[in-house]
């Protein structure tokens, strides 16, 4: 999951937070850096775990090899993009942080990675 087991210790603190200050819909990914080390305080078991327990997609990266970083904010995209196709935003809300407006054909994005894990927090990469 990650290289500091202080940095976990504070997740339930921190995911609080988001939740009482934020969408309660919002998209939320637990990423757990280095995954790339042998050596970890944190193990990619006890961060699956974590997301399960609460609601969270969780995949695992690594900055040095770059391994998962883009299928990072992919997942998170179309998490956010299955959200609006199931009417779970109030697109005319602003304060759910979408601006819906006309497209062209350089603002789109192609969102095809395969299928997010279908638990929603299995995916890692060591």
């Amino acid at each position: 999951m990650g290289y500091r087991r202080e940095t976990f210790n504070h997740l339930n603190r921190w995911l609080d937070e988001v939740r009482q200050n934020s969408n309660p819909h919002m998209a939320i990914i637990l990423v757990g850096n280095k995954c790339d080390l042998e050596r970890r305080e944190v193990s990619a078991e006890e961060g699956a775990q974590f997301a399960r327990q609460n609601g969270l997609i969780f995949l695992e990266t690594s900055a040095k090899t770059a391994k998962n970083v883009e299928e990072a904010f992919i997942y998170t995209a179309r998490k956010i993009y299955d959200n609006i196709l199931e009417d779970v935003y109030d697109l005319s809300n602003e304060s759910y942080g979408i601006k819906y407006g006309p497209t062209n054909q350089y603002s789109r994005v192609k969102l095809d990675m395969p299928s997010m894990p279908e638990s929603r927090s299995s995916f890692s990469c060591c």
